[in-house]
């Protein structure tokens, strides 16, 4: 056997695998004491090193391809939802300063807008108060560059007290006298025109996602008959013409005490006058009452498109008569 000269020896502990130089730590082979703890036990040692440097290089690209698949789905997924975000935001800013989506639910101004009408509201018109702002949440009291309606302008407004938006058309300005005697409109102690028409018709049938029938001035009529209303064109004054019906003489908004309009307040009412509830009935009534200046959302200028169905996407219920219809 050949034997290890003093040289030999340590360059044998150097380089073994758990060793160093002056067997402090360990010793030829890789052995170490029982009582001594090696500081380079842990480290990766040469062969370890060769050995991950020896790995199948597919798997090494399976791995990276992993991660990168990984960070891509994250950064997917955040992009969809600055998208999302940038889209309500645009959506709320053009909701609150130029054009606003209504939907009629009901018949109260019938037959200028009948249920199942889409349009968009006008919300530069009278400029803005808090009320424009979804959830009514502007910061500031008052009206903004604030024009004031016309007598017959078809206005959607905030409910005085119950929050909820309507639709209805200017009949008094501040100041103005208004008073309905035998069904008839006085403004300041005169009564309107009202020129008779041919009557306004529809199908008895449930209508909108109420699903309520029509009133009838020709009552009763079965289910999908021909449902009559009285017709005339109004006019106000200034000239202003609009059509309004009337199913029955005598009802309880047919007939009413004098109203003073308010400075900074509107007294509006439907066309349909026998079947809306309008500032002819007070709010301790359920009625709106006047209608504040800072109320008003905006004008209804014309109807995008409508549906005579219980749903808006049925497009096949769709009338093809009221795209893009001019509101009088």
């Amino acid at each position: 056997m050949t034997r290890l000269g003093a040289r030999d020896r340590a360059a044998f502990v150097m380089f073994t695998p758990g060793g160093r130089r002056g067997g402090r730590c360990g010793l030829a082979g890789g052995m170490r004491p029982a009582n001594r703890t090696c500081p380079d036990a842990d480290r990766p040692s040469f062969l370890d090193l060769h050995a991950g440097l020896a790995q199948d290089p597919r798997e090494r690209n399976a791995k990276g391809m992993k991660i990168m698949a990984t960070a891509a789905k994250q950064d997917g997924i955040w992009e969809t939802v600055k998208t999302i975000v940038y889209a309500l935001l645009i959506a709320g800013v053009f909701r609150t300063l130029f054009f606003q989506p209504f939907w009629i639910p009901s018949g109260s101004m019938k037959d200028t807008l009948l249920i199942g009408d889409f349009l968009f509201v006008n919300k530069m018109a009278y400029g803005y108060s808090r009320h424009s702002c979804p959830f009514s949440m502007c910061p500031f009291e008052g009206r903004l560059f604030g024009r004031d309606p016309e007598r017959g302008d078809v206005v959607v407004f905030r409910h005085p007290t119950e929050g909820s938006d309507f639709i209805k058309r200017v009949i008094g300005l501040p100041g103005d006298r208004v008073q309905m005697i035998a069904g008839v409109l006085h403004l300041n102690g005169v009564p309107v025109s009202l020129t008779p028409e041919a009557p306004f018709q529809e199908v008895f049938e449930r209508q909108g996602p109420q699903g309520l029938p029509p009133r009838c001035s020709n009552a009763p009529v079965g289910e999908g008959g021909i449902c009559e209303k009285d017709r005339f064109t109004e006019t106000l004054p200034g000239g202003v013409s609009h059509s309004v019906l009337n199913i029955a003489a005598g009802t309880r908004g047919d007939d009413t005490a004098e109203y003073l309009v308010p400075e900074g307040h509107f007294f509006v009412m439907g066309d349909n006058r026998d079947n809306s509830v309008d500032s002819r009935f007070p709010q301790s009534v359920g009625g709106v009452g006047f209608v504040p200046f800072a109320n008003l959302l905006g004008r209804a200028d014309r109807v995008m498109f409508s549906s005579a169905g219980r749903r808006m996407v049925f497009f096949w219920t769709w009338r093809a008569d009221r795209f893009f219809k001019a509101i009088e």
